[in-house]
Order: structure tokens, then C-alpha cells, then sequence
């Protein structure tokens, strides 16, 4: 004897189960012709902020991937009562090649100075692999779909940012 009390309960209940199922409407979305409701701050793809990038290289050199290519080149800038002109990295190339990306955020992560941002754009999908490596002008048009950053909890501890400043208001007066 089985555990529900005569032969074949299990084959009862499984065959319930499906009878439930089957009669129940089905929660598909309509992928093409509308647009799926996505979770808030989604990861979709990499947006590049240009003027940000100082051309460290770290997001290239911390990419377990290899997957972003940076060129830069050396220009001297003047700088008001400085005895000689400084030199300044300047951006030639970046590119990601998202046939390579596992999109797993370290670039953006390693960003000291935030360059990189996810963006909830999914729909970049190509015919032709090769297709797949952006520059930095398709990077950079990615970045008006960027989110605004989540709200401060206003219960929590102020940023150290804006405790200074309040000093540097409280000491002034």
C-alpha cells in the first residue's frame, strides 16, 4: 500500500496537478509588440560617459574577458601660472566587444571615475557577429537610457561628502 491510502494516489494527484494547470490562462508576454516590464536598475548593456574617462585602463585590465580596447594619445595642455604645460591622456578609441562580455560589471566596478554605467537596453542583437564590437560613439549614445541613481534613505547616515560641507557652511558663519 502507498502512502495516500490506495494504489495509484500519486498518479491521481499528478494528473490533478496537471488538469489545474491546464485549465488556468497563461501569463506569456508578447515580446515583440510589447515591450517587457523590466526590473528597476536592470543590467543590459555598457554605456560609456566619454568626457569621465581619464584612460587609466583599469576597467581594460581588470576585464577577465580582454573585451575592451582603449587607445589614447599624449597632449600637452596649458595651464594658467604653471611653470611648463602638463600632459593629459586623451581617448583615440574605446570599444567592448560584446561577443566576448559576460557581462559580469567588474569595468564598471573598477571605474574610479565613473565612465562606465549599466543601461537597461537589451535589443542590440546583430546578424553578424563581428557587428558586436561598439566604439565609443555607440557606447555614448547609450547613456541617455541610463537610470538616475537610487534615492537616499532619508533615515540613513548623511554621505561624508555632504558632512563636510555642512561643516565647511557651519565653520564660515
Amino acid at each position: 500500500m502507498s502512502e495516500g491510502g490506495f494504489p495509484g494516489a500519486g498518479l491521481a494527484k499528478g494528473l490533478a496537478v496537471t488538469l489545474k494547470t491546464m485549465t488556468r490562462r497563461s501569463h506569456t508576454q508578447q515580446y515583440p509588440d510589447v515591450a517587457p516590464d523590466l526590473p528597476p536598475r536592470s543590467r543590459g548593456v555598457i554605456a560609456l560617459l566619454e568626457e569621465n574617462c581619464t584612460v587609466c585602463m583599469l576597467c581594460s585590465r581588470e576585464c577577465p574577458d580582454w573585451c575592451i580596447y582603449i587607445d589614447s594619445h599624449k597632449e600637452e595642455v596649458q595651464v594658467p601660472g604653471a611653470a611648463r604645460p602638463r600632459q593629459r591622456n586623451m581617448l583615440d578609441r574605446f570599444a567592448i566587444d560584446f561577443s566576448l562580455c559576460m557581462y559580469c560589471g567588474i569595468c564598471i566596478e573598477a571605474c574610479p571615475f565613473d565612465a562606465l554605467y549599466w543601461t537597461p537596453e537589451f535589443e542590440y542583437a546583430e546578424y553578424d557577429i563581428r557587428d558586436l564590437l561598439h566604439e565609443k560613439e555607440h557606447l555614448g549614445a547609450w547613456m541617455p537610457t541610463v537610470p538616475p541613481p537610487p534615492a537616499h534613505d532619508p533615515m540613513g547616515e548623511p554621505a561624508k561628502e555632504e558632512q563636510a560641507a555642512t561643516k565647511k557652511q557651519q565653520a564660515s558663519s
